[in-house]
């Protein structure tokens, strides 16, 4: 088996909840976001090399959150960037394998499952890529710079999420792009250098709590599955 990394990035400062205190931080079922999804992926594989990314100013408040909630699990702590696309970098460039996998995860995405997880890094070993999505429920209309809107085909198009899973050697090579505006997520980056872009099944409940509302959902998911 190749060599399988997680860069797991958590930048939230949560000004979208409403709090001072970043999201990734916020107890969920008795635990900070984060702590939960770091044991989803370490239910996947004991032996999957953990990089979590987190804003330099947060790295002495997790260590006293590990401390508070007797959290041991081995990670490596990376201090981030200013932007997605750095923080992620930053992780890459932590690695120092010249083969392998390497999945980007939102530290937020506690409920992503195993089987995801599995299915992402089998399908990027197999094709490069693998990029989690699910199908629109809702009818879609795109909206032109003047206003008009127009109804458009909802089945060709999907919501992103993750994990976004690559060969390490081609992401390497998409990192080495200059940053653009319109990057959003590591499959941008990875189009953006040239490179195929393949797309795995995700799933509804894999929700990133950006909100308020997501946070009550998280709750009700996590008392729900006890």
């Amino acid at each position: 088996m190749k060599n399988r990394f997680a860069i797991l990035v958590a930048g939230g400062n949560g000004s979208r909840m409403g709090l001072n205190a970043p999201k990734q931080f916020l107890p969920v079922g008795g635990l900070p976001i984060l702590m939960h999804t770091i044991r989803r992926f370490r239910s996947y594989s004991p032996n999957l090399e953990i990089i979590v990314v987190l804003p330099a100013a947060q790295l002495p408040v997790w260590e006293e959150l590990c401390q508070q909630y007797q959290f041991g699990e081995l990670i490596t702590l990376i201090p981030g960037g200013q932007t997605r696309f750095q923080s992620v970098r930053n992780g890459l460039q932590f690695i120092q394998a010249e083969d392998g996998l390497v999945a980007v995860h939102d530290g937020v995405r506690p409920f992503v499952t195993t089987a995801i997880i599995r299915n992402s890094f089998e399908t990027a070993e197999r094709t490069g890529s693998a990029v989690t999505c699910v199908p629109l429920k809702d009818s879609a209309r795109l909206v032109h710079p003047d206003g008009r809107s127009q109804a458009v085909d909802r089945t060709s198009y999907r919501l992103v999420q993750t994990p976004q899973t690559f060969q390490l050697p081609l992401f390497r090579r998409a990192f080495q792009v200059e940053e653009q505006p319109f990057f959003t997520d590591c499959a941008s980056v990875v189009e953006y250098a040239g490179f195929p872009v393949t797309l795995i099944d995700g799933s509804y409940d894999n929700i990133k709590i950006t909100t308020p509302e997501d946070l009550e959902i998280a709750e009700q998911k996590i008392r729900s599955a006890r």
